[in-house]
């Protein structure tokens, strides 16, 4: 006996992959629903490779009584509308925006870092969805945390234009078009605040009166409430021309020794990591290597010799897997497993 699942926000980059992961994962599923704003109300588009096409539901008239779960893809807008409506009738969500994830009374949930936080989704009958560079960060944090207690965190980020959406992705590519085609004009930046071709942006989501950016924060306030409130964390966030894969640079301190090489062992079994980690010439992964893949990856483990006890490593990971859609289902399994178990 299966669950009936509601996806929305089902023609984006995120919906389309909670939809692919849900066909891929074999999640028990009785009902399936692909909702999307009125606009794209009617098209079709596919459940993962089950060879199923679903037709696109209207956002604005969906009812959700009956329904068991609803994964939302569709950012803080529409979400403010119709995630407490889905909630109040009895419908699980679980929200991929930064709407509730900081909201005392809403779980924000890595379920290989804090399964336990779950168990408080009947608040508000809404269960968040890190932001993508948290996700990863945190799952490659924990195991080490948990050996050698984590003091502060100095992480620099190397994020993918896809985490800005379909619009980032396109203009990446029209943009490196434009650059090889003899007779390519140049358009003026849109999605982003320079050009992103060939070059890096130091700046993601909107400026705050401190001077980081608001994902800085994030990933900043997001790591303090699922892991420890008590690491000091200090982050820069950096855009670069790579369509798909949030790689990460991390400087770790603890509070007890740890080697590189107990760390190496430490992460070699900790779920969701994929060690690979040779001190050679491609003994690492990088973003392209990382795409379609539901692990984290964590390369270039070594020492820090400025600190008494520090690490330095290398984390990369697909951001619309595990950054997004792959975590939203494996909430959605560890809920079902918990609290919605059927048959």
């Amino acid at each position: 006996m299966g669950y009936r699942v509601v996806v929305v926000g089902a023609t984006g980059n995120v919906g389309r992959e909670m939809l692919n992961i849900l066909a891929e994962r074999e999640f028990p599923i009785d009902e399936i629903a692909a909702v999307a704003s009125p606009r794209s109300q009617g098209t079709e588009i596919d459940f993962g490779e089950t060879g199923r096409r679903l037709k696109v539901k209207n956002i604005e008239n969906f009812d959700f009584t009956g329904w068991d779960i609803a994964l939302f893809a569709a950012g803080s807008g529409p979400t403010a509308i119709h995630a407490p409506r889905a909630a109040a009738s009895g419908c699980v969500v679980i929200d991929n925006s930064s709407l509730y994830r900081m909201d005392p009374d809403v779980p924000l949930v890595v379920p290989e870092v804090n399964p336990d936080a779950i168990d408080g989704y009947k608040n508000k009958m809404i269960i968040a969805n890190p932001n993508c560079s948290t996700a990863q960060m945190v799952v490659a944090l924990k195991p080490l945390h948990d050996a050698a207690r984590i003091k502060r965190v100095v992480v620099a980020t190397y994020q993918s234009v896809s985490g800005a959406g379909k619009d980032g992705m396109d203009e990446l590519f029209e943009q490196t078009r434009a650059i090889y085609m003899p007779s390519g004009e140049m358009s003026d930046p849109k999605k982003f605040t320079k050009q992103i071709a060939f070059n890096v942006i130091p700046h993601i989501d909107v400026f705050l009166d401190d001077g980081s950016t608001k994902e800085e924060w994030k990933m900043i306030a997001e790591t303090k409430k699922i892991l420890d409130p008590k690491i000091k964390i200090s982050a820069t966030c950096v855009r670069v021309p790579v369509f798909v894969g949030h790689s990460e640079a991390l400087n770790i301190e603890f509070e007890d020794e740890i080697s590189a090489e107990e760390a190496q062992n430490i992460l070699r079994e900790a779920p969701g990591v994929m060690l690979i980690d040779k001190r050679e010439d491609g003994g690492y992964i990088t973003p392209i290597e990382c795409v379609g893949d539901d692990a984290t990856y964590v390369s270039r483990v070594r020492e820090d010799p400025t600190v008494d006890s520090g690490l330095s490593l290398w984390c990369v990971s697909d951001n619309l897997r595990k950054g997004a859609a792959l975590n939203a289902v494996q909430i959605a399994e560890l809920l079902g497993r918990r609290h919605l178990k059927k048959g």
